[in-house]
């Protein structure tokens, strides 16, 4: 064929491309191909395939649809195996579509968490996570008690050391000082562990664990999870990275019960976690992770190599992080912690303690906020407090001691029933600073929760003699005939005598009847005279009185002026006595004692009122009543007990006994010149709690069995005081009492028909007569007056035993008030 034929061909061809509706049947059809030589030498037909010459793009369409070019088959089918083909599939997810898709999806979850961002708030704290234990301490530091129904004590960050603050970022998040608070791909993973239920798998910075445990639960689902991210990224906002510190320190559990790394710090070291080492603090961060199985004290093997290879990477960490050197790294050891320790509760006197702390510090809440009594316990109570109290371990225990030895080991409520309803309170003081050094509430808090130690609903009866006499010095009161009122002053002591200028009619009548007739001031209060200071009260005036009383801390809101008073017939406490008491020691400056020495919440300090307030009476007063007490106990109702104790060594003391009508209360309260303690014996009916009397007790006195201030009181009061203290001397301003040398003649209320027929002595005659009528065995009419100081025991007891029935026996019935 020329090349004229062949031009025509494809004009032929390009014509049916141009116009293919115009060929004819005979023109559309196929030619038939011509034969075609084989690979065997036969021949074969050549089908034109349709993306041959002159086809179209549909029907090369058509085509691939059917097989490929060459091949038979039905149409959908692939050419092998008879498979459907996979353009459809191809069609519907090509890569744009995929792309798409993914960036819708990414829209949608951005679009979520900004709604989830701008509708999750930072909640208030979870209650549970700021529920704490107060932990209440002993002068010295070390712990007393902790209540509450969590043991968590929440400290601010500056009480913890900053290389122990690191170990816990080491440990934990060693990019929590430059993350915003999360971990994405920890967050990942545990949101997918969650989802296929594998429990809590993945790691989380130290913002969301302390999310999780302050703002949060422990739950773990995928809303937690979602919430925790949230508040995280607001939290990291919003607050600063030692704050958040500060909260996930004080919020973890460290196991051994303890929530906290103030709690921690006391249950693996018994130190508080301002004196933890960088080794301890890098324990303790190791055993956030698994605190039961990482406790030295009960890991087995595995455990406890488990805790220390997890405390050298927080070490390790730590130098990488330049936050320790190396070389003191290399050098440190394993810190081992201490056994457990049983968690202190309120037993024995610890409850009697913690409750006074806790009202005394109410008191000082409503004091300073103006709010109730509900309102301040509400407050105080499992809030955690750090209290440290004024308590002196030593003298506390010293004085429990001697309440066991001298009384509560001699009670048997199997043999006698009165033995059962005996009760014993005391308070120790320092009168120089008001610090309530000891305590004994009763036989255990929880065995007697009423604390006999605060509880004034007793007469103090006797003990409130000295009040009354401060009062006539203080206001330069006079007897009836114009005499001045002071130690060597003379009144009348016969039993029942009526006293004169008193409004209302009344005659008291002494201990035992016993008259004494013409008697000193300082003969009336050794021997415990009532009908001398009935009088006096009334020379005084008894609103004077009580006013005085107040002034020197008794509580006299409920209590008439009226003669009645001066037997101590209102209610009264071994506190409160102390306190009176101990402002006398203190020379008239007024001592309000307290148990407080600290209370601390959060890194706030309480601040508390000084104990030490002003001068209520003068110090000559305050000097000459502190006079007249040694007499008390070197001539009167204390003779035995306390001056002839064989503890004493010389120590000067001063102090008063008391007990009250029926015998339902006991008393001696007394000091020496650097300690006021005030024992007070009280009987309560075990069931009904009524006020029974203490007579017949431990079934050791003569006679009657009746329990006076001169004996077991006593008893208590100088076994613990000289086991204390030291021997020093009073520092007194007065030329009066009994601790001085007398430097003028005792005055009269009223003239006495004879002098006295003896030269003084040491103790109050015992052998001449009062000019009244008395009974035939009667006290001394006239007082010593010229008696040598008495700071130093009698060399030996009375031989003679004292008029008026009375006698130097405390366990006699018959010894006094």
């Amino acid at each position: 064929m020329g090349r004229a034929d062949d031009r025509r061909a494809r004009q032929r061809g390009g014509s049916r491309r141009a116009a293919p509706g115009h060929r004819s049947p005979q023109q559309a059809a196929p030619e038939t191909p011509p034969e075609a030589p084989t690979a065997a030498g036969g021949t074969a037909t050549a089908v034109e395939s349709p993306a041959a010459e002159g086809a179209t793009r549909a029907e090369r369409r058509k085509a691939a649809a059917k097989g490929k070019p060459g091949q038979p088959g039905k149409p959908g089918q692939s050419r092998k195996n008879g498979k459907p083909a996979k353009g459809r599939i191809r069609r519907l997810f090509t890569w744009k579509k995929m792309l798409g898709a993914f960036l819708g999806v990414c829209l949608l979850g951005i679009g979520a968490f900004i709604a989830l961002y701008m509708t999750v708030r930072v909640p208030e704290g979870n209650p549970l996570a700021q529920t704490q234990s107060n932990v209440y301490k002993y002068s010295d530091g070390s712990v007393l008690a902790r209540k509450g129904t969590v043991n968590r004590e929440i400290v601010g960050l500056s009480k913890v050391p900053k290389d122990v603050q690191h170990t816990f970022v080491a440990a934990e998040n060693k990019s929590f000082y430059t993350d915003n608070g999360i971990d994405l791909r920890g967050m990942a993973r545990g949101l997918y562990n969650t989802a296929m239920g594998r429990g809590t798998q993945g790691g989380s910075t130290i913002t969301q664990q302390y999310v999780k445990n302050y703002y949060l639960s422990q739950d773990q689902t995928v809303t937690r999870k979602l919430k925790e991210l949230v508040i995280s990224l607001k939290l990291d906002r919003e607050v600063s990275k030692d704050d958040i510190l500060a909260g996930y320190i004080n919020t973890s559990y460290y196991g051994r019960g303890a929530y906290g790394i103030q709690a921690a710090a006391q249950a693996y070291y018994r130190v508080d976690a301002q004196k933890l080492t960088v080794q301890q603090g890098a324990y303790l961060a190791s055993l956030l992770q698994a605190p039961s199985q990482y406790d030295w004290a009960v890991a087995g093997p595995v455990g406890k190599k488990l805790v220390q290879n997890r405390w050298n990477y927080t070490l390790n960490n730590m130098v990488g992080q330049g936050w320790l050197d190396k070389t003191k790294r290399d050098a440190m050891t394993f810190p081992i912690p201490k056994e457990p320790k049983a968690v202190s509760g309120l037993e024995g006197q610890k409850g009697y303690l913690v409750e006074l702390a806790n009202t005394q510090l109410e008191n000082q809440l409503m004091k300073a906020q103006g709010i109730s009594r509900s309102d301040a316990e509400s407050l105080v109570v499992d809030k955690g407090w750090t209290i440290t109290l004024n308590i002196d371990p030593k003298k506390q225990a010293k004085l429990e001691a001697a309440v066991k030895s001298q009384l509560t080991s001699k009670l048997d409520g199997k043999k006698r029933k009165v033995d059962k309803n005996v009760q014993a309170g005391a308070v120790s003081v320092d009168p120089k600073t008001g610090k309530i050094v000891a305590l004994y509430g009763g036989v255990g808090y929880y065995d007697h929760y009423t604390s006999n130690a605060t509880r004034a609903d007793y007469q103090p009866a006797s003990t409130f003699k000295p009040i009354i006499l401060a009062a006539a010095v203080d206001q330069n009161a006079q007897t009836q005939d114009g005499k001045a009122i002071d130690a060597d002053t003379i009144y009348d002591g016969t039993s029942g005598r009526a006293v004169k200028g008193s409004d209302i009619a009344f005659a008291p009548p002494n201990e035992d009847d016993a008259d004494y007739g013409k008697i000193p001031v300082q003969t009336a209060m050794n021997k415990s005279v009532n009908s001398v200071f009935a009088q006096m009260g009334v020379d005084v005036g008894m609103k004077n009185v009580l006013k005085t009383a107040n002034d020197l801390g008794l509580d006299t809101t409920h209590v008439q002026a009226v003669p009645a008073m001066t037997l101590g017939t209102m209610g009264a406490s071994p506190l409160e006595m102390a306190g009176v008491y101990a402002t006398l020691d203190n020379h008239g400056q007024k001592v309000t004692p307290t148990v407080l020495a600290s209370a601390e919440q959060a890194g706030r300090k309480v601040d508390l009122p000084n104990p030490i307030g002003d001068q209520v009476i003068s110090r000559s007063t305050a000097d000459q009543v502190t006079s007249v007490l040694t007499g008390v106990v070197d001539d009167g109702t204390a003779k035995v007990s306390v001056a002839q104790n064989s503890l004493r060594k010389g120590q000067q003391v001063a102090g008063k006994t008391g007990t009250s009508d029926g015998n339902k209360s006991a008393w001696f309260t007394g000091y020496t010149p650097d300690l006021v303690t005030s024992v007070g014996l009280f009987g309560e009916d075990a069931k009904t709690h009524n006020q029974v009397s203490l007579t017949g007790a431990t079934g050791l006195i003569p006679g009657t069995g009746r329990i006076n201030g001169g004996g077991y009181p006593a008893q208590i009061w100088a076994a613990y005081t000289f086991g204390v203290t030291t021997k020093q001397k009073f520092d007194l301003n007065t030329t009066l009492g009994a601790a001085v040398q007398p430097t003028q003649t005792p005055t009269q209320s009223a003239s006495a028909s004879q002098s006295p027929s003896q030269t003084p002595t040491s103790a109050p005659p015992t052998s001449s007569k009062p000019t009244s009528a008395p009974p035939t065995k009667s006290p001394t009419s006239a007082p010593p007056t010229s008696a040598p100081p008495t700071s130093a025991p009698p060399s030996s007891p009375e031989t003679t035993p004292p008029t008026g029935g009375t006698t130097d026996n405390p366990l006699d019935p018959a010894d006094g008030q």
